[in-house]
């Protein structure tokens, strides 16, 4: 099997509940494509005794057919009849396994759980009378659920009110690679690329293990988005209407949340977003937005000297945002395209707002980075609108420290040596004194620069510049 590359606390995770004394109920979501399914696979390679995996969209007759599909797999004998219901389904499962976990810990794994459940088949019900009568008494039994509509797990599972109320016993709600495992993994498939190729690949498709899959050999990350995003046979092509439709029912409400935010730097607030999509001030809303997180495409911040009501929500899905500023209404197409585009004004502005983006995901290493690693910090961007005469601000990233500092972090991507001129140093004074002025903090203030290949050291730079981090430090580990 495909060797297993990062998910460190994850493997710690389940290990745990192979080595329990006690039956375990292990719930696992994250969007599609992110190796859910592969992460369970590879590391019960030996202890599965039972695989099913709901379809999208099926009936009650097909998934039980699927069902019993399954367990003649696993049982290796001739076809087993569809049960006629979900109780009956797990009476049969019961049976099966039985005999087989009575002296050594087993598996049993449902993929694409949120899938079973159709309208009015009961499968809720019986599963959790499977799991409180009958597998929970099991002790070398360990159920593995797993699933890609991330806040139905959270919903009807880990906070589920009934019949599973307090019943999952770990919980793993898996992230993209971050970069460091994105470089491990295209080196496993022996794909030889710099650290600047791999973070355009990054700025375009994430950590996303199935688009990195795409790769191949020999390729510059150019030839990869040509390849993949602007032929319509690519993978990423159309990539992004499938993928909400598949984990969202109402899709068009989410999808237009995510344009809205692809449209502001900056973030949006939650009345901001209602306002700039029309929706409602309701439970709805929230539930969209907590849907959207839960899921990953979209991050929530509570800027500095904020509470959380008045949190900032920025679009965190490289995708997503790469999908809407260049694949869905382009007209170019094939070789060459990503090159073209990389020469427009849109580019610029989109390598910064990714770069940002990617940066907030990996604070912890820019944190071990600047020597702050062992001090408690607060990470989030912050800004200031300006009114009437004032002047407004926007802080990229910063790190509220409980040593009586803030690092103020100005994030730039560029494709050489970045250079501090005299009106980008008026620019980083003026941010300074805005945020000195607006929040009175009396806490010391480091401005830090973060580039992708660091900044000429001139008159500027000495004068005004703490710290400096390069893309290098996003590679490295952050434990």
């Amino acid at each position: 099997m495909e060797q297993l590359i990062g998910r460190e606390e994850e493997k710690v995770i389940l290990q745990r509940a192979l080595e329990s004394n006690e039956a375990e109920l292990v719930a696992i979501y994250g969007r599609r494509r992110i190796g859910k399914t592969f992460l369970i696979r590879n590391f019960f390679e030996t202890q599965i005794i039972f695989e099913f995996s709901g379809i999208h969209n099926a009936t009650l007759s097909d998934q039980l057919a699927n069902f019993a599909q399954a367990l003649t797999l696993s049982m290796k004998s001739l076809p087993v009849e569809p049960p006629v219901n979900w109780r009956q389904a797990f009476n049969m499962l019961e049976k099966y396994i039985g005999p087989l976990i009575k002296k050594q810990k087993r598996v049993l794994f449902f993929d694409e759980f949120p899938w079973i459940q159709t309208p009015r088949s009961g499968f809720m019900q019986a599963f959790e009378y499977f799991w409180n009568m009958w597998a929970s008494r099991q002790k070398n039994l360990v159920v593995v659920i797993c699933g890609s509509a991330a806040s139905w797990m959270i919903q009807k599972v880990i906070n589920n009110r009934g019949g599973l109320h307090n019943r999952v016993t770990k919980r793993i709600r898996l992230l993209p690679f971050n970069l460091s495992e994105t470089a491990a993994y295209l080196k496993s498939r022996k794909i030889k690329l710099d650290q600047y190729q791999l973070l355009q690949l990054y700025m375009a498709m994430g950590g996303i293990p199935l688009y990195l899959k795409e790769v191949n050999t020999g390729e510059s990350a150019a030839q990869v988005l040509d390849r993949t995003c602007f032929k319509k046979s690519g993978l990423l092509h159309n990539e992004f209407k499938i993928l909400f439709h598949s984990l969202f029912e109402a899709a068009i409400y989410h999808m237009e949340v995510i344009r809205a935010l692809a449209a502001k730097s900056g973030g949006l607030t939650r009345n901001e977003i209602i306002k700039a999509c029309s929706l409602t001030s309701g439970g709805g809303t929230t539930q969209l937005l907590d849907e959207l997180s839960e899921s990953g495409f979209i991050t929530p911040y509570v800027p500095f000297d904020k509470t959380i009501r008045d949190s900032i929500y920025k679009l965190t899905d490289e995708y997503s945002l790469f999908y809407i500023k260049f694949i869905e209404n382009s007209k170019s197409q094939g070789a060459g395209t990503w090159l073209r585009l990389s020469e427009s004004a849109s580019w610029k502005s989109w390598s910064g707002l990714a770069f940002e983006s990617i940066c907030l995901k990996h604070s912890q290493q820019i944190k071990k980075e600047i020597g702050i690693a062992d001090v408690y910090t607060e990470v989030s961007p912050w800004r200031y609108s300006s009114k009437k005469k004032e002047k407004g601000a926007q802080i990229d990233l910063l790190f509220d420290r409980k040593d009586n500092c803030i690092n103020l972090c100005e994030i730039k991507f560029s494709l050489s040596e970045f250079i501090i001129d005299k009106n980008y140093a008026t620019v980083l004074k003026q941010k300074e004194t805005v945020f000195r002025e607006r929040t009175k903090t009396r806490k010391m203030l480091f401005l830090t620069l973060i580039t992708t290949y660091g900044a000429k050291k001139n008159d500027n730079y000495i004068n005004l510049i703490q710290k400096e981090v390069t893309m290098e430090a996003l590679f490295k580990d952050s434990w």
